[in-house]
């Protein structure tokens, strides 16, 4: 199973990366680097164990979301297609959520 990953998805691992640069913490980010590479390792050998969510856009069914592990507060947010799980953000759970999904649609 291969993984795609989104340019939000990417925006949203360099963003958590500058954010504990900023706090003076590389030990941080490039620990955060290595549990977002392990939990995309986790979900290609068993892409249904995400938690599902539900949202109205028909874009997003089936989305599931993943926790980082040793950051979790941390969610990968994905859908899987056939042999492709497609990773759609990398979010903290203070974020809205449903409003960004629902603004962004997928």
């Amino acid at each position: 199973m291969t993984i795609r990953v989104q340019p939000a998805a990417r925006t949203d691992i360099l963003r958590q990366v500058g954010y504990y640069a900023e706090l003076g913490r590389p030990d941080v980010a490039e620990r955060f680097l290595a549990a977002v590479e392990a939990a995309f390792s986790s979900l290609q050998a068993t892409p249904a164990a995400g938690t599902p969510k539900q949202f109205a856009h028909p874009d997003l069914s089936g989305l599931r979301s993943w926790p980082v592990r040793g950051f979790e507060d941390i969610r990968l947010y994905y859908i899987e297609h056939e042999q492709e799980l497609t990773v759609l953000r990398i979010l903290h759970g203070r974020r809205d959520i449903d409003g960004i999904f629902n603004d962004e649609g997928g």
